[in-house]
């Protein structure tokens, strides 16, 4: 297939969450065809299953420039920018929105199961670079389909595949014959149900991040109103001055109220803190609740569900025929993971990335939004927005805007990460660090400009 042939097919967009509607309303203002597939039945199918959690970031910071040109002509206007959205509100007020006027561009119940380039796989060298890519599609009828496309960008996020509670990477002992005890997200204790599942209850909340924060917040506040709840906060660190995230320095003021709440938990009694402890094995005592073993040996006592919120990790499986450069142990591109590496960067400093940074040896494939960043937490809906408009920009040939990188992000505040926290000894550490004082980062000019941090 000639080059001009292949410029005539549709860009292929992987997942209808924000980054890729993003995606395909930049493309569209280059002139280019999007075909977004999604899984779910609607826009945002994953942002809707955290519809009840509200948002770090207010309205002006989760739309997209070049999306809201394409709904400015149905009436369409933001929500008052200084307000902070619930995942509900975001996928209702603006997702849907934007999908609904891209119309057939975007297709529901439809599951990508593997890309290739056309008539080679992974191992071929000959024409590859001249062939088009395709996507084998499922549909929600089990039918299947093969979709041709000039590139493909896969925002398909991580929200599918949550790390286990093993402190390793891989399930514990016994943890997926305890699935009906355990849950990989943050309840939503408005549901009558869930609510009744964990009111009365012990609860072992596994993870140190944001979802960790608001999975003790909400525990806490259901202890206040129902006796013998109680949380159970599992660390596979110390606790230290950095444990609650940036606190008040932090530049996304929810997320360091947040934190504080999660604090606030631990030191009024409504949650306990087991730290150094790493997840080995789930067993069941004779009741049948839950017994979390770790791999020094030590037992804790029995609670009645255990919330595993130890991170998410990309799926690669449908990539399989895609020749990925990835990072060994982020999964994320290999010109970005040190840049995003949370065992260097203790505060999550996004520093400016775009298509030089987001590109693979297979030309035309990306992984952009959540998916880019592998297994690096702390991910802003704005760095996503970035990298489409820098993408789409190279797509279309305009090597020049592509690589002019046009943003300023607030400094996450967060300290610590997986690898360089780990050890209690090195948690206890006392603080300040370059959270201490907030910086902002201009995007594009590579230098933050200080307020008084490191």
């Amino acid at each position: 297939m000639s080059a001009s042939t292949t410029d005539q097919l549709p860009v292929v967009v992987i997942g209808a969450g924000p980054t890729g509607l993003a995606a395909a309303a930049h493309l569209i203002a280059r002139g280019i065809e999007p075909l977004v597939l999604e899984a779910g039945p609607s826009a945002g199918t994953a942002v809707r299953d955290w519809a009840h959690m509200r948002l770090f970031s207010p309205w002006i910071e989760v739309t997209d420039p070049a999306a809201e040109k394409l709904l400015a002509p149905t009436g369409w206007t933001r929500p008052d920018g200084t307000t902070y959205p619930t995942g509900g509100d975001w996928a209702e007020k603006y997702l849907q929105p934007l999908a609904d006027v891209l119309g057939d561009k975007v297709r529901y119940g439809v599951t990508v199961t593997g890309v290739a380039r056309a008539g080679r796989d992974r191992i071929v060298d000959s024409g590859r670079d001249e062939q088009p890519f395709t996507a084998h599609v499922q549909l929600t009828d089990g039918g299947e389909e093969r979709i041709t496309a000039r590139a493909v960008i896969d925002a398909s996020g991580t929200w599918s595949t949550p790390s286990p509670v093993g402190a390793n990477g891989l399930p514990a002992l016994a943890e997926k014959s305890a699935a009906d005890r355990l849950s990989y997200r943050v309840p939503n204790l408005n549901d009558p149900a869930v609510r009744a599942r964990y009111a009365g209850k012990r609860t072992a909340v596994v993870g140190s991040g944001a979802s960790a924060f608001t999975a003790l917040a909400y525990l806490a506040d259901l202890a206040k109103e129902e006796d013998g709840t109680h949380a159970v906060w599992i660390l596979r660190r110390g606790i230290g001055a950095n444990t609650y995230g940036g606190g008040e320095a932090d530049q996304l003021p929810a997320r360091g109220a947040l934190g504080l709440r999660a604090k606030a938990a631990v030191e009024n009694g409504y949650a306990s803190a087991v730290t150094g402890f790493r997840t080995e094995a789930v067993e069941r005592d004779d009741d049948g609740r839950l017994v979390l073993v770790a791999e020094d040996g030590r037992r804790l006592d029995p609670v009645d569900e255990v919330v595993v919120l130890t991170g998410f990790r990309p799926d690669l499986s449908f990539l399989s025929e895609i020749r990925l450069g990835l990072d060994e142990r982020l999964q994320a591109p290999t010109v970005l993971a040190p840049l995003i590496d949370p065992n260097v960067h203790s505060c999550g400093t996004v520093h400016p990335h775009g298509v030089k940074e987001l590109s693979h040896p297979e030309q035309g494939i990306y992984l952009v939004g959540m998916k880019s960043y592998g297994r690096a937490p702390t991910f802003l809906a704005m760095t996503g927005y970035e990298q489409v408009r820098s993408i789409t920009a190279a797509i279309a040939g305009d090597q020049e805007a592509a690589e002019r990188v046009e943003l300023t992000l607030p400094e996450t505040g967060v300290c610590g990460g997986a690898g360089l926290f780990d050890e209690p000894e090195n948690a206890e550490q006392s603080g300040g660090g370059c959270c201490a004082a907030p910086t902002t980062l201009q995007i594009g000019i590579g230098a933050p400009v200080s307020s008084g941090g490191c």
